[in-house]
């Protein structure tokens, strides 16, 4: 597992529940978890136009490079982390 991928799980929850500020938890964890998801399996599809955008820096960082079942569960963690984090501290604050 890719402590990389655990970091982008989580900065993707972030910048969703930025975006979807008066959403629950759940959703923004559900949706994080989805858009995550999604972006792993794209990258089964290998088409000429797509592997040219994944040779550039930003094709790299946002699309990334291959499939890694490794990397569905640093996505996983990294967002349940993000997830659990969010409800204990709104939970004291309250």
């Amino acid at each position: 597992m890719c402590i990389g991928d655990f970091l982008y799980a989580v900065m993707m929850y972030v910048l969703i529940r930025i975006l979807l500020i008066n959403k629950k938890a759940i959703q923004i964890m559900i949706t994080s978890l989805l858009i995550c998801y999604a972006i792993e399996f794209f990258q089964l599809y290998q088409s000429e136009w797509i592997i040219e955008i994944r040779k550039t820096l930003f094709g790299r960082y946002v699309l990334g490079q291959g499939f890694l079942w490794t990397d569905i569960l640093a996505y996983t963690f990294g967002i349940l982390t993000a997830f659990t984090i969010e409800r204990i501290t709104l939970r004291n604050k309250l």
